[in-house]
């Protein structure tokens, strides 16, 4: 059984957002079995041309199904579904308009989560910081689903494709979900280094380069199988 449309779509439309859908259910429930997200915090979302699927909010992700789809546009309306989004739509809404994103990726990691209440920026304690475009800002803290914390976000996001949010967890956009999660698993990784290191008394960890991060972001293009 479809989702309920609130407008007319070709087959073709509908079955993008199919496949869309079950890969953001597959995404939202690794978040979980991993240890990114307790229940049913953090969410997920996939932009497909101007359409946003997203998680809804308040529902378990082993629960999400074809009936649970929940579909807004650039603006937050609603498109399909009858579910609310997540309280968290603001914050994804202002990312899609103001980059490139097509997936997005938000967690309450535990070790990126307590990184974020020690220091302003995640700082270069490993070359796979490069793939998020250098160290990792903190955004000031917000109430969760605010403007304030959209917009705060967003500054963090400058020149990076991911974030820490102060007293809340880990933002995290790419051109898709496979490659939006793998940054945000290696984001809570690389705060887990830094917090070990850092805890070690009478030592200060080493940091690297700005120099060397540009030489491992170039590497990092070409890194992998061709397509």
């Amino acid at each position: 059984m479809r989702p309920t449309r609130t407008d007319a779509r070709t087959d073709a439309w509908s079955d993008a957002w199919s496949d869309a859908w079950d890969e953001l259910v597959e995404t939202a429930r690794r978040t979980v079995v991993d240890g990114l997200v307790v229940g049913t915090s953090g969410n997920v979302s996939v932009r497909v041309d101007d359409t946003v699927l997203v998680t809804p909010s308040g529902v378990p992700y082993d629960r999400l199904g074809p009936d649970e789809l929940c579909a807004v546009d650039l603006a937050g309306r609603r498109v399909a579904g009858d579910l609310l989004p997540t309280s968290e739509l603001p914050m994804h809404l202002a990312v899609y308009r103001a980059t490139d994103a097509r997936a997005i990726v938000h967690t309450h990691a535990v070790h990126a989560t307590a990184v974020s209440t020690l220091v302003d920026e995640l700082p270069a304690i490993h070359y796979a910081i490069a793939a998020l475009g250098g160290p990792v800002r903190v955004a000031p803290y917000a109430t969760y689903g605010s403007e304030e914390l959209a917009a705060g976000a967003l500054e963090a996001l400058r020149g990076r494709s991911g974030c820490l949010l102060r007293n809340h967890g880990t933002l995290v956009y790419a051109d898709g979900l496979r490659r939006a999660y793998d940054a945000t698993a290696q984001l809570e990784w690389t705060c887990r280094v830094w917090l070990a290191a850092a805890s070690v008394p009478n030592h200060t960890p080493s940091l690297l380069s700005p120099a060397e991060l540009d030489r491992v972001a170039e590497r990092l293009r070409g890194y992998g199988q061709p397509d």
